[in-house]
């Protein structure tokens, strides 16, 4: 991967590099500005040497070289291992980089890579194909990333928003909209308990029709039953009749 591209296509980059830029650009002014005064101070005193005194001369070294001890001074919390720069390009550039270490730490796991390098690091690298660079891939990742913290920095921001403060016809309105919504609420309860009352009604008209249906059935059957015996009964007795002339006869 080539990370000076990757580098130059991340907007917080460019933008903590600027910021960076002009911090430095800040502190040179400064240290060239000083740096020149410190000539000028020399240049008077090379120029006035012979006709000042031999205190006034130790006093005009003696500045000069405070100045330039301040110079130095200056030059190392600007440049130094431990000064302004370097703290304020760990505190600008390295979130940014951390993110392109992330991503590609991602896409190695993702894609089961045993080794990602780097394009300017000091490898010597005498051919790479482009289909193994992964540069545009990192900065797609960069940018969901991206992405995806605005959407939680936003959703974030509206929870912890501030609730308006409500005035007297807002809270009229709100709650002309509940007892509207709540005498819907109580229109819709007692149509469907109608209807189950209705249903319940029909249930029993519907049960207690099918009982008398039922009933009129059993003594129709019944009177069938009655009538069946009583006519075997009379079959009986006529064939019990006829034997009976058969024998008188």
């Amino acid at each position: 991967m080539d990370m000076e591209y990757i580098l130059e296509n991340v907007p917080e980059y460019i933008q903590a590099q600027n910021t960076l830029d002009a911090k430095v650009a800040k502190w040179r002014k400064k240290l060239d500005d000083q740096a020149r005064h410190i000539e000028v101070l020399k240049s008077d005193l090379a120029n006035e040497k012979a006709i000042l005194t031999k205190d006034l001369i130790e006093e005009k070294e003696e500045e000069i070289s405070i100045k330039q001890v301040e110079l130095r001074r200056l030059e190392s919390l600007y440049f130094g291992p431990n000064g302004d720069l370097f703290l304020v390009r760990k505190q600008l550039v390295k979130p940014i980089q951390d993110q392109v270490y992330n991503a590609v730490q991602s896409i190695a796991k993702r894609k089961n890579y045993d080794f990602v390098f780097e394009k300017s690091s000091d490898l010597v690298m005498l051919y790479s194909n482009k289909k193994y660079d992964i540069s545009e891939l990192v900065l797609s990742t960069i940018d969901r990333t991206r992405l995806q913290e605005q959407k939680k920095e936003e959703r974030n921001k509206k929870k912890a928003a501030p609730k308006k403060e409500v005035t007297k016809v807002q809270q009229e309105k709100i709650e002309q909209k509940e007892e509207l919504q709540n005498k819907k609420i109580e229109a819709v309860a007692k149509k469907i308990a109608d209807q189950e009352a209705k249903k319940k009604e029909i249930a029993d008209k519907r049960k207690a029709l099918m009982k008398q249906r039922e009933e009129k059935r059993k003594l129709l059957r019944q009177k069938k039953e009655e009538a069946r015996k009583k006519k075997e009964e009379e079959k009986k007795e006529k064939e019990k009749e006829k034997e009976k002339n058969k024998e008188d006869n």
